[in-house]
């Protein structure tokens, strides 16, 4: 089979840049068209086989662009949230924002590890 990816690698240091250059990737990227609108039945099927086909495109997705698509927004929100409250504990205040406002909501389940 295929190679695996190479590890991703994050310095100390990286935070910030990591932030200036996902801010930067982010921006680049040009909002799709809206598509004309469906019945609510077939927008709610529609909605639903879109999902399923996200789900699956995710796990084909490269290292960056499935962070980009899942993970980046959160936690550039929950670092920028971070740096204005500057909590005495940064790492448990951060890990409860992100349970908090996870977009997906709460699965119930631990994640696997």
């Amino acid at each position: 089979g295929p190679p695996p990816p190479p590890p991703v690698r994050v310095s100390r240091a990286g935070p910030i840049l990591l932030l200036a250059r996902v801010s930067r990737a982010m921006a680049d990227e040009a909002p799709k068209p809206e598509e004309v609108e469906a019945p609510p039945a077939a927008a709610e099927a529609d909605a639903a086989a879109a999902a399923v086909q996200d789900r699956m495109n995710l796990q084909s997705l490269p290292i960056r662009a499935y962070l980009d698509q899942t993970v980046v927004p959160i936690l550039l929100d929950g670092m920028s949230a971070l740096v204005k409250e500057r909590p005495p504990n940064p790492v448990e205040w951060l890990a409860a924002y992100l349970i908090k406002n996870n977009p997906q909501g709460s699965s119930g389940n631990p994640p696997a590890m």
